[in-house]
Formats: C-alpha cells, structure tokens, sequence
C-alpha cells in the first residue's frame, strides 16, 4: 500500500461523535450535541415536497438557487443595514461548517496566521492547518469576554485573518457593538480579513441585539458573513447555509466553491427561499429558545451547578467545581455513564486547555427532555 500523506496527524474523532455515541451506549440524556430532537415546521416540509414536484431537482447554479440569494441579501440588508448584492455577493453552501473553510482558504495560505478566539468551535483549528497556515489561539477573559489586549499582542506581520463567532460557541456570550468597532480597528491597522461565524444570529436574548458584522462599514468590506438555516429553522441535517462578502471576496470564495460542492441541494434551496417569505419564524426565535433557557437554568437550581451567563445561542455553560474536581474530558464521561447526562467539556475548545472545570449543555430539546436531564442533574448532584 502506498504511504498515506499526513494531514492532520493529530486530529481524532471529534469530541461531539464521541460524546454521542457514549450517550447512546449508557442510555443518557444527549445534551451534548448541538442538534434539536424537536421535527422542523410541517409547512417548511412541504415546501421541499412541492419543489421536487415542480420539478426542481437538477443542478442550480453553482453559486445558489437565485430566489434564495435575494432573500438572503434582503434580510441583512433589512436587518443590519448593509448592501449586499443578491447575485454578486451571497453564495449557497454546504452549511456553515462548508462555508468556513472554503472562506478560510480563500484567504490564507502556507505560513499565514490566523486569530482564533478561544474557546472556539472545534471545526476552526483543522480548517485553517488545512490552508497551510497556523492557528493562533487567544484565550477569552474568565468570563468569556474577547481580550482585545490580548488579540492585539497576539498579530504579528503573518497574520492574515481573525476568526469572530458571535453569539459565540461555546460559552453563549454575545459580542458588543464596542466589540465589532474594536475588531474593525484592529484588522484595519493590520489589514485583515474577518471570518465571522453567526450561525446562532436569531438566538440573542434578554432584549439584546446581534451584532453582526454586517452593520460596520469598514469590517463588511473586509468579512466573510457565514450563517446557517440549520440552526435558524431546526433542520440542521440539511447542510445548508450561506456566505455573505464583498465582490472580490466573493469571487476568490467561488473559485473554490465550485470545486469543493459546486453546488447545495436543489429543492430545498426553492424551499427555503418560499418559507423566508414570512419572516414569523425567525424572528420568534429569540424568545422561543430563551423559554426553554429560562427553564432548563431555573430546573438546575440546587444541583450545585455554577450556571454561567447565557445571553445567545442554545448552550448553557455551567462551571461544577463545587461537585467534582475531576478534569472536564473526565467529569462529561462520569456525568454521561453515572447520572445519565450528556454534556461537551470546554477544554476541547482550546489549544491549550485552561485549569477550569466548565461543561456545555445543549438546550435546544423538546420541554421533556430538558425535564428528564434535570431530575437526572438533581438526583445525582444535589448537595
């Protein structure tokens, strides 16, 4: 057999497969991955039927179905405040995750850098070495706040780009508008680009405001705007998002994406883009999600969880220092085979893990499974 080249030696089974099929094995509770277990609305179901019965299952174009790229561009226009072009700068992609890396190596290559604020999303890391260039990793504040001082010390004249998630994964905090100006300061100084990853864009809560990067003049021109109808419409098996750029952004983002997919699934792009028609269910996302958040954080109550500030997303990240002093990698197994409960440890979110003891619950389940996990929590942690 011939020698396999060796790209990502390092890299094993993602933490989220492991935890699942741990899950699976002891009969626990799944909050863990970031997936719902409710069904997506029976309307927007039917509108993929209808599109494969009008006969829309052969190749789109390579850049997106058009009816779905002009209501992509008129929601963020809509929203933030932007101009994006319908046909020059959104493309349809194989989900959020596809839209990232193909973002990435547009935009950096062998010997780059790249600012990755952890803890982050464990798709980042792989993706930019992919590219031939190297994550940097700059630890938020101890309470997951982006150290700017701190992103500011990490830049060096390899740096070619910045990777923001806000609402952010995993710690459920929301960057400010002081944020995104300070961003727009620093990649200005230092020209570069920005992939901003706002997949959770709809889950901002307690009356808050996404701050996308979208709305900023100055970082628009210089960001690749990554989002998810996944994550906004509970179908997240689809694989389907979109990326929002500027024209030549655009353009070096559609050299590669036309050789990676080419294209996304036909009938469900006709789909999305009939059901973006009524703006109802996502705009009721917020509130929809921060229900069950105030139910799952008031259900942990006495377990002698530390819940930590959850202002987007769906992940609760609570610290369990006052129940175990077992490592995170350690406490999540314990926690899936002995109470029942699955939950992701915050140190596979970082190059070097931090001495914390944090987990990442997913509350993105139906109101009884939210219920069961935390009698488990309650019975098996309560002080």
């Amino acid at each position: 057999m011939p020698i396999l080249p060796a790209k990502l030696p390092n890299a094993g089974t993602t933490i989220f497969t492991v935890m699942s099929a741990l899950a699976a094995e002891h009969g626990a509770v799944n909050l863990g991955q970031g997936f719902p277990d409710f069904g997506a609305d029976p309307a927007l179901l039917q509108t993929v039927t209808d599109a494969m019965a009008a006969g829309h299952n052969q190749y789109p174009p390579m850049t997106g179905v058009p009816a779905l790229r002009r209501a992509v561009a008129d929601k963020l226009n809509a929203l933030y405040g932007s101009a994006y072009d319908a046909d020059g700068d959104i493309t349809i992609t194989a989900g959020g995750t596809q839209g990232l890396i193909t973002a990435l190596h547009a935009c950096v290559g062998a010997g780059d850098e790249v600012i990755v604020i952890e803890p982050a999303y464990d798709s980042y890391d792989p993706a930019i070495r992919l590219g031939g260039a190297m994550p940097v990793g700059v630890p938020m504040t101890a309470d997951y706040r982006i150290d700017w001082s701190a992103v500011r010390a990490a830049v060096t004249p390899r740096t070619r780009a910045l990777m923001l998630n806000t609402p952010h994964n995993p710690s459920g905090r929301v960057a400010s508008a002081d944020d995104l100006r300070e961003l727009g300061r620093i990649a200005e100084q230092h020209d570069l680009f920005v992939i901003s990853d706002e997949v959770y864009e709809h889950m901002v809560f307690d009356g808050a405001v996404h701050q996308s990067v979208a709305r900023f003049a100055g970082l628009r021109e210089r960001s690749f705007l990554v989002g998810s109808f996944g994550k906004t419409f509970h179908v997240t098996g689809w694989k389907v998002g979109f990326v929002a750029a500027p024209p030549a952004l655009s353009a070096a983002f559609r050299r590669l994406h036309q050789y990676t997919v080419f294209t996304v699934h036909t009938p469900t792009q006709h789909a999305l883009a009939a059901y973006l028609a009524d703006p109802a269910p996502w705009q009721g996302l917020s509130g929809f999600y921060q229900a069950k958040r105030d139910a799952f954080r008031a259900a942990l109550a006495g377990t002698g969880l530390k819940l930590l500030p959850c202002e987007g997303t769906y992940f609760q990240t609570v610290d369990y220092g006052a129940v175990s002093d077992l490592p995170e990698l350690d406490f999540a197994r314990w926690l899936t085979t002995e109470i029942g409960v699955a939950a992701i440890p915050l140190s596979v979110f970082y190059q070097r893990p931090q001495q914390r003891r944090h987990v990442r619950f997913c509350f993105a389940k139906r109101d009884e499974t939210l219920a069961e996990a935390a009698q488990r929590l309650q019975r098996g942690l309560r002080r």
